[in-house]
């Protein structure tokens, strides 16, 4: 006879997933903080404004470093430990940028961000996922992936607000707040019962497992280059698109901005709910379908309302398919590495998708704007939705092993 070990209370749920919305939250808003900084740093410096987007491609390229540093350990000592050592110390190095002398000791800083950054994604998804209901899995999937859109929000906040006030240090300074994470995951936090009743016994063992999966392993990076394609295709150049082929102010940028990460954050929370009844791949596919029937109005409107509600609707389906994501990687990784796997993936679909923007300013030469961004996307859905419909889905796995009743 067997029965479902003892669950996680229902506080000790929330916890855990607050914890991982918390990390990634915290985790976007000190990688978007530069984004505000640019032409502050270039002058500060007394560097190119290319000098100062290389410490963002410096820190990306280190992420999957990152995950798969941190998601070793998450897989061989649990997660609770791992993740807040990595919110600790992407929270201090975020700290020391603010108080960086050169730009030398900057770049190195954000290089070594890169680290951290890169690991909080997997470990606290694989947190929040293995202590979700199984039935709450999908919007809590979606709720912990918004951190990224609210993270964004928070940046473009403090922009307005802190560096006027205070100026470009304290934007990193805030960044070091993070930290305090650690003592709440500390306390209040408990470990997942998942890891706990398979922990791998040597970090050689997961590198083994992980190799032995490597086809479902192969399958999500090249699910998640698509999907960096995706986001990054359809936000990074956006803001540039609004004010070279419109014209428009960085003000009236700004609330467009504001508005299609609020769609951003609705659509992740709504698709994930929507998979639970729909399934991972179909719920994903009609968030797609939803990105791709808007591309005529959000690449060619030709009024700042249908190119904001646009903007909206092409988030809400973007972000809506990330919404499901931490729960599809979870439940397509083998339990063994499920602290490794998913986020190593998905760092190195930011690695492999590097070349976004470069690629579509290249076509914006050759074809204009608009086309450029509309082509890219259109090709990147395209297959996406192909890839996902030759793929598998584990809707609904249990992370737990039903335990024996005592006679």
């Amino acid at each position: 006879m067997l029965a479902e070990p003892g669950p996680l209370s229902r506080s000790d749920q929330w916890h855990a997933v607050t914890a991982s919305f918390l990390g990634w939250t915290l985790d976007a808003f000190d990688f978007f903080v530069l984004v505000f900084l640019v032409d502050t740093l270039a002058a500060q410096f007394h560097v190119t404004k290319g000098a100062i987007v290389w410490t963002l491609t410096a820190t990306l390229a280190m992420r999957p470093v990152g995950a798969l540093v941190f998601g070793l350990l998450a897989d061989r000592y649990g997660r609770r430990k791992p993740l807040m050592a990595n919110v600790v110390f992407f929270s201090v190095i975020e700290l020391l940028c603010g108080f960086a002398p050169s730009y030398t000791v900057f770049l190195v800083l954000r290089t070594i961000y890169g680290i951290g950054t890169g690991g909080e994604w997997g470990v606290g998804a694989s947190l929040a996922m293995e202590s979700a209901p199984g039935r709450w899995r999908g919007i809590l999937s979606g709720i912990v992936q918004s951190g990224y859109s609210i993270g964004y929000l928070l940046a473009a906040v403090a922009a307005r607000f802190i560096l006027p006030l205070w100026g470009w240090r304290a934007m990193f300074w805030v960044g070091g707040a993070p930290a305090l994470l650690a003592f709440y995951i500390r306390f209040r936090v408990r470990e997942s019962e998942a890891w706990k009743q398979q922990p791998a016994p040597t970090v050689g063992g997961i590198v083994r497992t992980a190799s032995d999966h490597w086809k479902i392993f192969s399958y999500l990076v090249l699910l998640m280059t698509l999907m960096m394609f995706l986001s990054h295709g359809t936000q990074d150049l956006y803001p540039d698109f609004l004010k070279s082929a419109h014209g428009f102010t960085p003000a009236v940028i700004s609330y467009i901005a504001i508005l299609y990460n609020v769609g951003a954050v609705l659509g992740s929370i709504a698709f994930g709910h929507l998979s639970e009844s729909l399934g991972r791949r179909r719920s994903m596919m009609f968030a797609l379908v939803l990105s791709l029937a808007v591309i005529p109005a959000w690449a060619f409107g030709g009024s700042l309302a249908l190119l904001a509600v646009a903007a909206f609707l092409m988030q809400a389906g973007v972000q809506g398919a990330w919404g499901i994501i931490p729960a599809h990687l979870n439940e397509l990784s083998p339990d063994a590495v499920r602290g490794l796997m998913p986020g190593f993936a998905y760092q190195l679909g930011i690695l492999f998708a590097a070349a976004t923007n470069t690629i579509e300013y290249a076509l914006r030469d050759k074809l204009g704007y608009g086309w450029a961004l509309a082509g890219f996307e259109v090709a990147t859905i395209t297959l996406l939705i192909l890839v996902l419909a030759l793929g598998s889905e584990k809707k609904g796995k249990s992370f737990v092993q039903p335990q024996p009743v005592q006679a």
